[in-house]
């Protein structure tokens, strides 16, 4: 029996990432092969237009598993009945603007759109924050989306994962799909720790870690971790763009994984909120490894952690801790 459609809104979708993220949920990228889908999409008014002209090419697409299309700048039509959210849309940081300003500029966003999906997604609605910064955006909307639960609030730290792991097939020389289990903690900022110590890569002769394959402990300590916490910034300079199409592929990933579930043995990284695990505080938006299944996700617990990587996620938690702060400042 065909599935009944489930409702994806995507914010911010005229824009790069949602053009580049649009067609692969209708294409069941995200989904799955087998869920038909119904698209919300989002923007301001001056982006109307061309918000269009992505709803024109969707239809001219074809896309089988497509249902329907809501194409709008009405942030409650947007957000009514959707199942999943990515939230794309945000404020940019502008040339001479102070963090202050962005933040505040986000807050008033975010708040708007949390109060939106408080009144209007479906129950148990997961919802992706993308927009930077991504955690403390995604802190935000949880505040102001009180009914949904903390658990189904979350951001965007599967590309830092996916960048880690191409990073290390690269200098191995190995398929990326051989690679498993490295692991974003904190903040997506420059301040993220990509830490490989728990990390495998399928070999001829079984599972082998990271660390013994590469045997190169200051490559991994020090250019591997800042390749992957600048690569944002390297590709914008390379393509004069941000990062859009990994983006879109990785948001697609994150909510694959979280509905319909992460393989066995395989740990993925998400933003989630913090219950304390790992001395992390709680009440934070942080990127933890997590294994998914049912449409939840748990946070990978047990693993020893060594000095090197403790100084790096309390590094990554105290900014998120000053963001925090910042945000909530925005808000009196």
């Amino acid at each position: 029996m065909a599935k009944e459609p489930m409702r994806v809104l995507v914010t911010g979708a005229a824009g790069q990432i949602g053009y580049a993220l649009v067609p692969m949920i209708a294409r069941g990228v995200m989904l799955g092969a087998d869920q038909p889908v119904i698209l919300h999409m989002l923007d301001i008014p001056p982006a109307a237009e061309a918000l269009n002209g992505v709803k024109m090419e969707l239809v001219d697409a074809a896309f089988p598993l497509l249902k329907g299309v809501v194409a709008t700048t009405d942030v409650v039509e947007a957000c009514t009945g959707v199942n999943v959210a990515v939230m794309v849309g945000g404020f940019p940081r502008k040339e001479g603007m102070e963090r202050k300003d962005v933040m505040s500029k986000n807050v008033s966003i975010y708040k708007a759109q949390a109060s939106a999906l408080e009144a209007h997604a479906a129950p148990n609605c997961k919802v992706l924050v993308v927009a930077n910064p991504a955690n403390t955006n995604a802190l935000i909307l949880k505040e102001f989306a009180p009914s949904i639960p903390e658990k189904n609030v979350t951001c965007l730290t599967r590309l830092d994962h996916n960048r880690a792991l191409g990073q290390i097939s690269e200098r191995l020389n190995v398929q990326v799909c051989d690679v498993k289990n490295v692991i974003i903690w904190g903040n997506h900022s420059s301040s993220q720790y990509p830490d490989v110590n728990h990390a495998t890569v399928k070999t001829s002769d079984g599972e082998k870690p990271v660390r013994e394959l590469v045997s190169d402990d200051a490559w991994l300590n020090g250019e591997f971790i800042t390749t992957v916490q600048q690569r944002g910034a390297a590709i914008i300079k390379a393509r004069k763009f941000s990062s859009a199409l990994s983006a879109a592929s990785s948001a697609c990933d994150h909510i694959r994984d979280w509905v319909l579930g992460t393989p066995e043995g395989t740990f993925v990284s998400m933003g989630v909120y913090s219950d304390g695990s790992y001395g992390v505080p709680a009440g934070l938006i942080y990127s933890f490894p997590v294994t998914c299944s049912g449409g939840e996700w748990k946070i990978v617990q047990g693993l020893p952690i060594d000095e090197f990587s403790r100084k790096k996620m309390d590094a990554t938690a105290e900014e998120l801790s000053e963001e925090k702060k910042l945000a909530y400042s925005c808000l009196e």
